[in-house]
């Protein structure tokens, strides 16, 4: 819309300094007729002379003022058609412009895209290690249910008592799993009392004394820094019972 009003003006100006230099040149053709007419006349003074000096004279102030008021437009001209070309490159730079944000914004989208395919690959992975994990320690608790030396028609007691204590079981070694260098009793009590408030101490910490082979206590720190801490071995565990 501003580049056609630009144009317009422009347009007009070119018109109007047209019409200005057609009146100058007709100003000019008189006032030449009027210096042959005052030369071919005798030199007499007389009140038809000092008329047609008083309208020579005119028409040069005319003339005069037609000339300046022509540069002006001229000038005015220049301008206006240095706005105009200053309003068509500021509206090819806002093109660019607006070309780098969409391209800016197809790329964002293209990453997102990418950071969500690569955090539900690394769900699914951690999903599938999880399930090893369980898989691992259910599969060593039943190894150590068995006795190593007699016949397996004995059929020992298991160190396992009921479903409930089997899912305590799978949940710490997830827990554990995911801490290699161990954790205290306290710890993990606090880690299954937010899903089960009726779990004490004493309950955990006697199941997992249970499971040699699954669960390893050791000591940690030195002096009054000394603490218990458990650590899941059941891929050890597995390989020598």
């Amino acid at each position: 819309m501003c580049d056609s009003a630009g144009v317009s003006q422009a347009e007009a100006l070119k018109e109007e300094n047209d019409s200005l230099r057609c009146q100058l040149d007709a100003y000019r053709n008189e006032v030449e007729l009027l210096k042959q007419e005052q030369g071919k006349n005798q030199p007499m003074i007389s009140e038809e002379d000092n008329t047609r000096a008083q309208q020579l004279s005119f028409l040069q102030q005319a003339l005069q003022g037609m000339q300046k008021q022509l540069f002006k437009m001229r000038e005015e001209l220049k301008e206006r058609e240095a706005e105009l070309e200053k309003s068509v490159e500021d509206k090819q730079q806002l093109n660019n412009q607006v070309l780098n944000l969409k391209e800016g914004l197809l790329n964002l989208q293209n990453t997102d895209i990418v950071q969500l395919e690569k955090s539900q690959q690394d769900d699914r992975g951690g999903e599938e290690n999880a399930n090893q994990t369980s898989e691992a320690t259910v599969s060593t608790v039943v190894s150590c249910s068995q006795e190593k030396e007699g016949p397996q028609e004995k059929n020992p007691l298991s160190p396992v008592n009921s479903e409930r204590e089997a899912l305590l079981v799978g949940i710490i070694a997830t827990f554990l799993h995911v801490h290699p260098f161990g954790a205290s009793i306290e710890y993990i009590c606090s880690y299954l009392q937010r899903l089960d408030t009726k779990i004490n101490t004493s309950e955990v910490e006697a199941l997992l004394s249970r499971l040699p082979c699954t669960f390893r206590q050791e000591l940690s720190g030195v002096g009054a820094s000394l603490e218990k801490r458990w650590s899941f071995c059941g891929f050890q565990g597995i390989k020598s019972t």
